[in-house]
């Protein structure tokens, strides 16, 4: 349903608590910086967090250098009060964030409702959807369609397991994230991994990586800047899948015929846009590179 083709391999949460955080997470070059207002803020601490995240985007806005992090925000539910509060923050504020994480999506009719809020202000504001909870999951290929603003879903593993009364295991979950993947990919949007919690097993870290890419999860969240290496490997296009991509599409382009040979392998149309993907996200990387 978007356009919008950028490579989103990585995450980092900033605490809202902790905004002194947030320039060492830019530093860090994850592929989208989310300040967080749900999980990582008390509840004493959810308006103080509102108020001096919204002025922090208010003077970062401007500035920001559009070839560097996606910069979003996690607000809370909007099936909670505090979820409420934090839209209309948004609304009311002079240069709000340019996107927004919400979490526990369970229904599309959520996103289209913050859909209709957002169409009220003057600022283009993109979307990023969790879905966490089983009524998400069930309903995960409405919510994906639900928005042109919706760039991306993300797991919560964390909080789907603990629905479905299982460990957070790679076989535990694996129905819950290729329904995802199916969603994303009829949607044309990506689809993000909750982040791998051991920091020390970096080992396990890569298996979980390359396991997501395997199925076509797009990216993979980071608790800490040194999994973003190990992460951005598995979720980047390599030299020989971007090479394979020219030669496909400008095979393509050169022909008039829904079906070719190219290196041996008979490939037909509907391929392109994938490989139009790979070279979209590869520019974008190349691009960044050379800031």
């Amino acid at each position: 349903m978007t356009t919008i083709i950028r490579p989103r391999r990585s995450f980092l949460f900033v605490p809202g608590t902790g905004l002194d955080l947030f320039p060492k997470a830019l530093a860090a070059a994850p592929d989208i910086v989310c300040v967080d207002l749900e999980d990582a803020i008390a509840p004493r601490d959810k308006a103080a967090a509102r108020a001096s995240t919204l002025a922090h985007f208010a003077q970062l806005s401007a500035e920001h250098d559009p070839a560097g992090p996606e910069m979003l925000v996690r607000i809370n539910s909007l099936r909670s009060a505090d979820g409420l509060a934090d839209v209309l923050a948004v609304t009311e504020a002079h240069r709000p964030p340019p996107g927004l994480m919400l979490p526990k999506v369970k229904s599309p009719d959520e996103v289209r409702l913050l859909d209709e809020i957002l169409d009220g202000i003057e600022h283009p504001i993109r979307l990023q959807l969790i879905i966490e909870t089983n009524a998400g999951l069930e309903a995960c290929h409405e919510i994906a369609q639900a928005s042109s603003r919706v760039d991306s879903l993300l797991f919560g593993g964390a909080d789907m397991a603990a629905e479905l009364r299982v460990e957070p295991t790679w076989s535990a979950l694996l129905y819950a994230r290729t329904r995802l993947v199916h969603a994303a990919a009829n949607a044309q949007i990506d689809l993000i991994d909750v982040p791998y919690l051991d920091l020390e097993d970096m080992a396990g870290l890569e298996r979980e990586a390359q396991a997501c890419a395997d199925i076509g999860m797009t990216g993979k969240g980071a608790i800490h800047p040194k999994q973003l290496p190990v992460i951005e490997r598995h979720f980047s296009p390599s030299e020989e899948q971007i090479a394979h991509a020219k030669r496909i599409t400008e095979a393509f382009e050169q022909a008039n015929t829904g079906l070719l040979v190219v290196d041996g392998k008979l490939i037909e149309k509907p391929v392109l846009r994938s490989q139009y993907r790979i070279l979209a996200i590869a520019e974008r990387l190349r691009e960044r590179s050379e800031l």
